[in-house]
């Protein structure tokens, strides 16, 4: 027995209708487990995610740095690895821009996402770097700040707001008289 037209026709549209609506169910779901989890993108404006890193010593002191105890001052914090060449490059730059700064109250904190602390030693001895490294061997930190390569660096303000991002190396020295700006305003 073969099927009448309006028969067809009725289970077309209720088999495109059934379609329809589990195609729309799938794109929901995508929807709503594609957004859980994903963090905010992090740039001008936001809040600086604060990080708790351990610092690299000489003495095994078990310092650390604590982005959140740096508040009130104008911070630059930087991410880096001693494989990458255009952060060895940057290095000279970012050691003037601290010394020129820090006595005014300003922070640098270069953030190495090298696995051997003893590598990232060597660097900092061979470079003559003075400013503050911090270890972030996991990236972790790095994570966070949602960085897509190195060197990445991040301006934040006394309130902890970022101010901006830089990507890729720099000639620090001519940000230094909006940073000496931003130091002198507060923020």
């Amino acid at each position: 027995m073969e099927a009448t037209d309006s028969e067809t026709g009725g289970r077309d549209s209720l088999l495109s209708w059934l379609l329809g609506l589990l195609v729309l169910g799938a794109a929901l779901g995508l929807i709503w487990v594609g957004d859980r989890g994903v963090p905010a993108p992090v740039g001008r404006g936001g809040d600086a995610p604060d990080f708790d890193l351990a610092l690299l010593s000489d003495g095994g002191g078990g310092e650390r740095f604590v982005l959140s105890e740096h508040r009130g001052k104008v911070v630059l914090v930087n991410f880096w690895a001693t494989w990458c060449k255009p952060c060895e490059d940057e290095m000279p730059s970012m050691e003037r821009l601290y010394r020129a700064l820090e006595p005014a109250g300003f922070e640098l904190v270069a953030v190495s996402v090298d696995e051997n602390p003893e590598d990232v030693a060597k660097f900092r001895d061979r470079m003559g770097v003075s400013f503050p490294i911090a270890l972030d061997p996991s990236q972790d930190v790095s994570r966070a700040y949602q960085t897509q390569g190195f060197p990445e660096s991040l301006l934040v303000a006394p309130d902890g707001r970022i101010l901006e991002r830089y990507v890729g190396p720099r000639e620090w020295s001519i940000y230094e008289p909006r940073i000496r700006a931003l130091i002198s305003q507060g923020g």
